[in-house]
């Protein structure tokens, strides 16, 4: 913003006004006997109003009072005097006086209200523009903020994944390390025995396996590379061979399979579907008490058909339900890695299928998955 368009320049538009004053005069004397007295008296207004604008209020009143002058001299007998009769020259010399000082004033206020409206202007476009760089320069903030933050969950969740793998790698490890070296040792035990050591060392190797399962698939979903291959699948073979290779976690928890009969097929990836109810039924034993019930059924909806997993333990409470789902989150009192569900929750969105989970009136967690039928099925 310029100083020339925000104020009037008095001297300049004195000046102006003056000099042009005094050009009109000179160029309307040697036609002053052939011409009216009108022509002069507008002719000299012109000057008042370019004073005007240019300089202001003051500069219009003095250019006016300097074109009377002008006027009464070169225009007005006796020419060359200020000296007028009393009669309509003294009338014309006032007239014309009046309204130049009245147009000048008057074209000297609008233009200083342009003036003042072009300052608003500009300062209304460098508000707008400090606003919009103050806007941008929020929306890097924010963008490094939202950064700092992404970077930080990451840091949180990888340390989170270290402590929740480390400690499930080490407890499995420790007992088959422990197995080994005691059948290492050469000790003579009993076939009995034996077998029951056998028989740890299978199961921590089993669990090993589904953790490692797991962690393949946690980094698949972080890389975008969880593309299910759906095929047609029967519920009731899913449902079995899945039960069939957790048959060892059911030693002090008893395993119901309530499957309507005619279940229509699933179009979903059968590895994959195989997982989310492993890790399911998994989590639904790691909850239950001593000689509870883990029970697995169905229900036929429409185009859909719903797994249903469901426990006899303490269940969820309301702040579990809500974060449930969501990477190393886990129940009070869990002690598992928090992935397994998270992971569950990405293979059915992944289907187009919902998972969900309540807490049962009579007690327990229920774990519901709705997964598409197979078209025609």
């Amino acid at each position: 913003m310029t100083p020339s368009r925000a104020y009037p320049r008095p001297v300049i538009g004195l000046t102006l006004g003056v000099g042009l004053v005094i050009v009109v005069t000179l160029a309307l004397l040697p036609f002053s006997h052939s011409i009216s007295r009108a022509t002069p008296a507008l002719a000299l207004v012109l000057p008042v109003v370019l004073g005007g604008v240019v300089g202001g209020t003051i500069a219009a009143i003095v250019t006016a009072l300097a074109g009377g002058i002008a006027f009464s001299l070169g225009f007005i007998p006796p020419v060359g005097t200020l000296r007028v009769a009393l009669s309509d020259d003294l009338v014309a010399q006032m007239v014309f006086i009046v309204v130049a000082m009245v147009v000048g004033t008057l074209v000297a206020r609008e233009a200083e209200k342009r003036r003042a409206a072009d300052q608003r202007a500009e300062q209304i476009e460098s508000m707008h523009l400090r606003f919009q760089a103050l806007v941008a320069e929020q929306q890097r903030l924010q963008a490094e903020a939202d950064r700092l933050a992404v970077l930080e969950q990451v840091d949180q969740q990888r340390a989170a994944l270290l402590r929740a793998v480390s400690h499930d790698l080490r407890t499995p490890l420790a007992a088959i390390r422990a197995v080994a070296s005691d059948l290492r040792s050469g000790t003579d035990h009993p076939q009995a025995t034996r077998d029951e050591l056998l028989d740890l060392v299978w199961d921590e190797s089993d669990r090993l396996d589904r953790l490692v399962a797991n962690l393949l698939s946690l980094s698949r979903i972080e890389a975008g590379a969880l593309a299910p291959h759906q095929q047609a699948v029967s519920p009731d073979e899913l449902v079995a061979d899945t039960v069939a290779r957790l048959e060892r976690l059911f030693v002090d928890v008893r395993l119901e399979v309530s499957l309507p009969p005619d279940l229509p097929l699933l179009d979903v990836d059968y590895l994959q579907m195989q997982q989310v109810l492993t890790n399911l039924v998994e989590n639904a034993v790691r909850h239950s008490p001593p000689r509870g019930s883990v029970r697995v059924t169905a229900e036929d909806g429409e185009g859909i058909v719903a797994l249903l997993v469901s426990d006899e333990g303490p269940g969820l409470g309301n702040a579990d339900l809500a974060a449930i789902f969501e990477p190393f989150r886990t129940a009070a009192g869990s002690s598992s890695t928090g992935i397994g569900l998270a992971i569950c929750k990405a293979i059915v969105d992944a289907h187009g299928g919902q998972i969900s989970c309540r807490t049962r009136p009579e007690g327990g967690a229920e774990f519901r998955v709705e997964l598409p039928r197979r078209t025609g099925a």
